[in-house]
C-alpha cells in the first residue's frame, strides 16, 4: 500500500499513483501529493488499486474540495472494475473524470 506522485513543473501536471487498498491508512500520504499545488492539473492512476472504501472516497472529495477545481478537472484514469463500480455508484463520475 503506497502512494507515489511524480509532478512535471514544466507542463504543471501531477500523477499521483495509488498501490493497494486505497483507505485511511494512506491520508497523510495521499494528501501530501496534491497539498501546495492549488495550480497544477492532477491524473490518479489507479490501475494497482484493487479496493477502496468510505475514507478512501472521502480522501477524493478533500482533495476535490481542496484543490477548488471545476468538476472532471481531476482524472482518475486506469480503475479496475470493482474500483470503477464502486465510483460510479458513489457519482463520482459526477465529479471527477474517470476514464
Amino acid at each position: 500500500m503506497s502512494v507515489e506522485a511524480q509532478v512535471d513543473s514544466g507542463s504543471k501536471q501531477v500523477t499521483i499513483a495509488v498501490e493497494g487498498a486505497f483507505g485511511f491508512n494512506l491520508v497523510q500520504d495521499f494528501r501530501r501529493c496534491y497539498s501546495e499545488k492549488k495550480d497544477y492539473r492532477f491524473t490518479l492512476d489507479m490501475r494497482k488499486v484493487d479496493y477502496i472504501d468510505s475514507a478512501g472516497l472521502g480522501m477524493l472529495l478533500n482533495m476535490h474540495n481542496y484543490l477548488e477545481q471545476d468538476d472532471g478537472m481531476i482524472r482518475i484514469t486506469n480503475t479496475m472494475p470493482q474500483v470503477r463500480k464502486i465510483l460510479l455508484i458513489s457519482r463520482f463520475d459526477k465529479k471527477f473524470s474517470i476514464e
